[in-house]
């Protein structure tokens, strides 16, 4: 079965295209985080949120766009949605947890050596 473009409705084009640019504007956004942001703790956050909301907004545009035009409800987009919205955040999460093991080793003295639920552990444990 072949699809036409030609054949779905104004309403359904104007409703995709404007997702479709949402979507690519999200994805710029944070692509423009990635790039402009100063440390690498700071950049893993905008490229995260850019893709997973960009690639939402581009998944919304595909779905309304093949359900116009095969006139049949058209969902299983939403499994790339899915997928995109749960290996993107875990990757991006690893390479943190895997820089931070990598600057306590070296000793790096910008980064903290515990978060606070450890210090909090070595004071009490200090304290008794």
């Amino acid at each position: 079965m072949s699809v036409h473009l030609a054949d779905v409705p104004l309403w359904a084009a104007i409703l995709a295209a404007f997702f479709l640019v949402l979507g690519a504007g999200l994805a710029l956004l944070g692509t423009i985080g990635l790039v402009r942001l100063p440390t690498f703790y700071q950049r893993i956050h905008a490229p995260t949120l850019g893709t997973s909301w960009g690639a939402a907004g581009m998944v919304l545009a595909s779905m309304i766009i093949f359900t116009a035009a095969s006139e049949r409800l058209v969902l299983h987009e939403i499994l790339i949605g899915i997928f995109v919205t749960v290996t993107t955040p875990v990757t991006l999460m690893m390479l943190g947890r895997s820089a931070l093991y990598r600057d306590r080793s070296e000793r790096n003295p910008e980064v903290p050596q515990f978060g606070a639920s450890d210090a909090d552990e070595d004071t009490a444990q200090g304290a008794s």
